[in-house]
């Protein structure tokens, strides 16, 4: 071999060599210094992310409320398992996508607008566009029925057709409880991703009810479909939240409050039933209803809007009478104070008090009841819900202790102007006028006359709730107690351990509610409650058959356009049964009775006639459900076999004091 040739060789293998290390070079900066780089973008080719959905908190019934009942989980919410329909357009050859829309928007009963919207989502540059939203899994297995032979004779990637799949809130009750759940939309939040609720206990517990999304790799591939891959972070749940609601209560104060409102043509109602000694609400009712499923068209209809927002809570009205029972308890506590100072007291609840053309200081004109009293104590001026008796204690409370003082008992014993503190968003505190406080039109909110407006429920507003709470102070012997909804929360781990977030339950709870009333004035004042319901009471219609109560109505104007309305009212009873260990206290309400006058019933816009038979049913129905054997078994109506006068109870008390107050003012009267 020449020296030629050797040159040309070694040159040859040179190159070759140069060449190769060169290449093993480039391989070593792709493979070992750049491959991180490289295998991110290879992943983005063939791999994507998808979001792995979690199920939003569950809220349970109080299934645990009937003695010796095991607890059994009943939700009022169920997540249900939705699909999104998603294509990938890249994916998708030009000549196949007219087809494939026309299919999905024949399939999907698509509007003309929705339809050409559909079809615009195939020409835009993306691996991932979602046509449309909540398919259940039989819409999904259909259009996969449909897809699949078509994708496999076009020769279109399986996967340019895909599902992505969500929990969509159904419910089981329809409207039960609509207004103290509510929903969420069926948008998520774009950077959250999370549920945006529509108010209720979805908005002010969606702390707790949110979970965090997990996230699964999947392959983008014709072979593989995209329901398959390795999952990377698993979904995290939202914590479960058991309310004090039981769904039975709730459902009978729903059917019979709608039969009331209907009855008495009234504008809406509300009710809310709560334990007087825990403050756990069992039940809050409204009527017209809420159905969250269908919040799109209540939202975007005016004429329903209002029945998303419960009244009872948001809203604040004058009680009316419903105060009269408390300023009794007020003065009968102002009574106690003066004891232990050794000064004389305010008044007696058995003395014959004079309340026919009475003079009251700041008053032009002395006031008058409806109906025309010349004297009664606190049993007959509850019993026939007496104006000038109420404004008489007012007046005597003022001129020892002055008007902070009488404003404090209110609001520190009874909770007026106060919230409740219950777990809905936008509540009420109401208004309760201070001594000294310029009101906005530059009166004093304060005047001569409010005590004696007060001490009747007029000149304040409070809510449903708050009123509930105030009588649950009588209920359970003189406690103030913390109305709630929630019993508690419990978050659930990967692994099945359960969290307790939240625990309402503990007696540590009950015991810290502070005294603010004596037994012995709840007691007495209890006792002149008996006598409403009964013959010769404001309320005889609120009578509980089968078992003793005790209550009072209210009836109150309306502001319409900045002043009192004739005809429009808020007509409310307050109550509880049954008296030897109250299972509850109930108020209920009529927003706008119609006016009128019924020979032989009365005035029916009153509370004692529209809202106090409201009250009876619902108290009768819930004390049977819950198991309350009755405590006044001759106690019913005068047709019922089971009445006896004789045996039933508070007649005979009642018949005395018909007698006493018949004697009283006959002798006024013959003077």
């Amino acid at each position: 071999m020449t020296s030629h040739k050797k040159k040309r060789i070694v040159v040859l293998a040179l190159l070759i060599f140069g060449l190769f290390s060169l290449l093993i070079a480039q391989f070593y900066r792709i493979q070992i210094i750049e491959g991180e780089h490289w295998a991110k973008q290879a992943d983005r080719q063939h791999y994507f992310i998808v979001k792995e959905p979690f199920l939003r908190g569950t809220f349970y019934s109080n299934t645990s409320i009937k003695p010796d009942h095991p607890e059994k989980l009943q939700p009022l919410v169920v997540d249900i398992q939705k699909f999104h329909l998603f294509i990938d357009p890249d994916s998708i050859p030009l000549e196949q996508r007219d087809a494939i829309a026309e299919f999905l928007v024949n399939f999907l009963n698509l509007s003309e607008a929705d339809g050409r919207e559909c079809r615009e989502q195939f020409d835009v540059k993306s691996r991932s566009r979602r046509l449309w939203m909540w398919l259940d899994r039989s819409q999904k297995e259909e259009i996969l029925q449909w897809w699949t032979p078509y994708s496999r004779k076009h020769r279109v990637p399986r996967n340019a057709l895909f599902f992505v799949s969500d929990y969509q809130r159904s419910y089981p009750y329809g409207h039960l409880l609509g207004q103290v759940l509510h929903t969420v939309q069926a948008q998520k939040d774009e950077v959250t991703k999370q549920a945006v609720p529509t108010g209720g206990l979805e908005y002010s517990m969606n702390e707790y009810l949110q979970g965090k999304e997990g996230k699964r790799s999947l392959m983008r591939s014709p072979r593989n479909q995209f329901e398959t891959g390795e999952v990377i972070t698993k979904p995290e749940n939202g914590a479960d939240i058991y309310l004090t609601i039981n769904h039975y209560l709730q459902a009978i104060a729903e059917e019979e409050l709608e039969k009331g409102v209907k009855k008495r043509a009234a504008k809406g109602g509300w009710a809310v039933m709560m334990d007087p000694f825990t403050g756990e609400i069992l039940a809050l009712a409204q009527y017209p209803f809420f159905n969250p499923a269908e919040f799109r068209e209540y939202f975007s209809e005016p004429e329903k809007l209002d029945a998303t927002r419960f009244h009872g809570v948001i809203d604040s009205y004058e009680p009316g009478s419903i105060m009269k029972p408390l300023t009794a308890a007020i003065a009968m506590h102002a009574n106690a104070v003066l004891r232990q100072k050794g000064e004389p007291e305010l008044f007696s609840p058995e003395e014959k008090m004079a309340t026919l053309n009475v003079p009251l200081k700041g008053r032009r004109k002395p006031l008058e009841d409806a109906r025309k009293h010349s004297f009664l104590n606190m049993n007959m001026a509850i019993q026939k819900s007496s104006n000038v008796y109420a404004s008489r204690l007012a007046e005597r409370i003022i001129a020892r202790f002055g008007p902070k003082w009488y404003r404090a008992q209110i609001c520190d014993i009874f909770g007026f102007s106060k919230k409740t503190g219950v777990e809905l968003p936008s509540e009420s505190a109401g208004v309760l006028p201070t001594p000294g406080k310029v009101h906005p039109n530059g009166a004093l909110e304060w005047s001569g006359p409010t005590p004696y407006a007060l001490s009747f429920g007029h000149n304040l507003q409070a809510t449903c709730i708050q009123i509930a709470r105030a009588y649950a102070v009588l209920a359970n012997g003189g406690k103030f107690v913390t109305p709630t909804l929630i019993r508690k929360i419990v978050k659930t781990k990967e692994n099945g351990e359960r969290i307790v977030l939240v625990d309402n339950t503990s007696p540590e709870r009950r015991e810290s509610f502070p005294r603010v009333l004596d037994q012995e004035i709840v007691d007495r004042v209890v006792t002149a409650l008996k006598y409403v319901t009964k013959p010769g009471g404001s309320s005889s219609s609120g009578e509980v058959w089968g078992y003793t109560e005790a209550g009072k109505s209210g009836t109150a104007n309306k502001i319409v356009g900045g002043t009192y309305s004739e005809t429009a009212y808020c007509s409310s009873f307050a109550g509880f049964a049954p008296l030897s260990h109250p299972s509850f206290v109930l108020v209920v309400t009529l927003d706008e009775p119609k006016y009128g006058f019924i020979s032989g019933v009365g005035k029916v816009h009153h509370g004692g006639k529209c809202s106090a038979p409201i009250f009876s049913v619902i108290a009768a129905r819930a004390l049977a459900y819950l198991g309350v054997e009755p405590d006044d078994p001759h106690g019913y109506s005068v047709n019922d076999p089971r009445y006896d006068l004789d045996k039933a109870d508070w007649k005979k008390e009642t018949r005395l004091l018909k007698e006493m107050y018949e004697k009283w003012n006959n002798i006024s009267q013959a003077k």
